[in-house]
């Protein structure tokens, strides 16, 4: 079930899992001889051949050893229990792989639209990351938690960190403006502003952005600056329907 996803973990993972070790375990590490506790691999491997899917594991979710396994970051790795499931995270990996073997069965059953088939392994999603999550769920977990500031900060962090590397999607509007509507259906006018106001910075161009964030000073209850940002997204984009409807609305509700 698991030939295909190892021999792409062999391939790539060993000099990344090598480097990522401390000297100092490095040196007093090797694998075991019979290792123990092998509930969805194989359980007669001999210790050598875990060492691809693990280095594979560390090169696609972007962690150490200790994520999975029960040791202290910075301790050699024969401090480790690896044998031991009281870290959760084993058990989810344990899942993630049976539900990898799955989805390839099912692919197996297509015929393939390229020159070779499809293989989904763990960084086709996780790609450097231990939760698979968008840009949008990332900034809207961390708004639940923390509120609109810290989930910016999140973004300006997260650009830094992983701009250009395919893991998130930066070169467009649409990321900051559905947190936006988060917020904002949050009863949270001014941290939908803060967003989208953010949004526009980023995006000048997008008539979608500017029709936001008039939206959002709208729910403000500032109909001025409503006005405006909606004048704006109609001078990107005359055809947009509803900037047009709602500076009319604007207009009628000052006449009265």
């Amino acid at each position: 079930m698991f030939r295909r996803i190892f021999a792409v973990f062999s391939g790539i993972a060993s000099l990344v899992f090598i480097i990522a070790l401390p000297s100092q375990a490095q040196e007093q590490w090797s694998w075991p001889e019979k290792p123990e506790n092998l509930q969805v691999l194989p359980k007669d491997w001999p210790g050598s051949r875990l060492s691809a899917p693990m280095r594979g594991f560390t090169r696609a979710l972007g962690v150490r050893c200790s994520y999975c396994h029960v040791g202290e970051e910075g301790k050699p790795l024969s401090t480790y229990d690896f044998a031991s499931d009281e870290n959760q995270n084993k058990n989810r990996t344990r899942e993630m792989l049976r539900m990898l073997g799955s989805v390839n069965k099912h692919l197996d059953k297509l015929e393939p639209s390229g020159d070779k088939r499809v293989n989904m392994w763990c960084h086709t999603c996780h790609r450097g990351r231990p939760r698979p999550m968008t840009l949008g769920e990332e900034l809207g977990e961390t708004y639940r938690a923390k509120g609109v500031e810290a989930a910016l900060a999140l973004y300006t962090e997260l650009k830094k960190n992983y701009y250009g590397k395919g893991v998130y999607n930066f070169e467009g509007e649409r990321a900051l403006n559905e947190f936006g509507y988060a917020a904002l259906g949050n009863n949270d006018a001014a941290g939908a502003i803060r967003v989208f106001q953010l949004n526009v910075d980023k995006f000048p161009e997008s008539a979608n952005g500017w029709d936001s964030l008039a939206e959002a000073y709208m729910k403000a209850g500032d109909m001025k600056m409503a006005e405006k940002y909606y004048e704006k997204s109609l001078e990107l984009n005359p055809r947009n329907q509803n900037a047009s409807d709602m500076l009319k609305k604007i207009k009628e509700d000052e006449g009265d």
